[in-house]
C-alpha cells in the first residue's frame, strides 16, 4: 500500500482506512491526538451499569477464593489473598513463573500503577528473587513481596544471599507444593498423569533459605501466614515465609480453553479420554480474524 506520513487524528485515520493507506506516527503524539479527539466521549449508561454488575460479581468471587477455608494445607488462592491484604496500596508484588502468575492476574487487587510486577513474557523460572531485589533497589520506600513456588526457588535462590549481604529488605513468600504444579496440571489435562512433575525427594527449602542468611518464618494455616506477614513487615532484612499449599486446589479456568494438542494414539486410557475432550473443545473454537 501507499505509505504517507500524516498527523494522526481520528479524521485522518478514518480517511486513510477508506483509502487503503498505512498510517505511521509517533506513539505518544498519536495517543495524545486521539485523546483530544475523544474528549467528552462516553458509553451508554446501560453499558456502565452492566460493567458495574460484572465488577461486583467478580469481587464476590475474589472473596470466595480468598476465604475458601481449605485444608490444611490451604489453597494457593488463600495465600494470594492473605498477601494482598497484608500489602499496602504502595507495596509491590513480584512473581514470574508457574501457576501463580495466572492466579495473580485474576486475583490480585492492584491499587497503584507500580504495585504489580509480574514477568509474563517467557515465564522465567528464578526471576522472582533477583527481580524483587531490583524492585526494592529502585523503590526503597515500598514494601516488596516476592511470591515464588518451590520449582522457581530451586532455579535461583542464591540472590537471597546478595539481598542479605547488601541489607535489602524483602519479604519472600515461598509457596511449597512439592513439585511443578503448573506443568503438572498441564500433564494431567493431556492424560499424562503428572509424569516427572512431582518432587520425589523430601527437602526443606525453608532451611535452605535460612542457611543463606534470611529470617525464616513458617506457616501451616492462613492465620499463621497473616501473623508471619505482619511480623515480616517489622523486620529490617530478608524474611522468607514458608507455606505449603494443596497443589490440586486451583483457581477455576472460567470457561477459557487452552488449545494444547493431545496424542491421537495412546494405550493409556487417561490420554484417550483427554483426546476425546480435546476434540470436543476444538469443535467449539471461533475465529476472530
Amino acid at each position: 500500500p501507499e505509505l504517507r506520513f500524516v498527523n494522526l487524528n481520528v479524521a485522518a485515520f478514518d480517511a486513510a482506512k477508506h483509502a487503503g493507506l498505512m498510517l505511521i506516527g509517533d506513539a505518544r503524539e498519536g495517543l495524545e491526538a486521539l485523546g483530544r479527539s475523544l474528549a467528552g466521549f462516553g458509553v451508554e449508561d446501560s453499558y456502565r451499569g452492566w460493567c458495574a454488575e460484572q465488577v461486583e460479581e467478580w469481587d464476590r468471587e475474589l472473596e470466595r477464593l480468598y476465604g475458601l477455608g481449605h485444608g490444611p494445607p490451604p489453597a494457593q488462592s488463600e495465600v494470594i489473598g492473605a498477601v494482598c491484604e497484608a500489602a499496602g496500596p504502595q507495596d509491590v508484588v513480584v512473581c514470574a513463573a508457574g501457576s501463580m502468575p495466572g492466579d495473580l492476574h485474576k486475583l490480585w487487587r492492584a491499587r497503584d500503577p507500580k504495585s504489580y510486577h509480574v514477568e509474563y513474557g517467557y515465564s522465567c523460572m528464578g526471576y522472582e528473587i533477583p527481580g524483587g531485589l531490583g524492585v526494592k533497589l529502585a523503590a526503597p520506600e515500598r514494601e516488596v513481596f516476592v511470591l515464588i513456588g518451590d520449582g522457581s526457588y530451586l532455579m535461583l535462590p542464591g540472590e537471597l544471599a546478595t539481598a542479605v549481604e547488601q541489607g535489602v529488605k524483602l519479604t519472600v513468600v515461598l509457596v511449597e507444593n512439592h513439585g511443578y504444579s503448573s506443568i503438572g496440571s498441564l500433564s494431567r489435562s493431556i492424560g499424562s498423569e503428572e509424569f516427572g512433575t512431582k518432587d520425589p525427594v523430601e527437602r526443606d527449602l525453608g532451611a535452605n533459605a535460612e542457611s543463606l542468611g534470611a529470617t525464616l518464618l513458617r506457616a501451616t494455616t492462613i492465620d499463621e501466614l497473616r501473623d508471619a506477614l505482619e511480623r515480616a513487615r517489622s523486620e529490617s532484612g530478608v524474611v522468607v515465609v514458608h507455606v505449603e499449599v494443596d497443589r490440586y486446589e486451583g483457581v477455576p479456568q472460567y470457561e477459557s480453553w487452552w488449545d494444547v494438542p493431545v496424542a491421537e494414539v495412546s494405550r493409556m486410557e487417561t490420554v484417550q479420554a483427554a483426546r476425546a475432550e480435546y476434540e470436543e473443545g476444538r469443535g467449539a473454537r471461533r475465529s476472530h480474524l
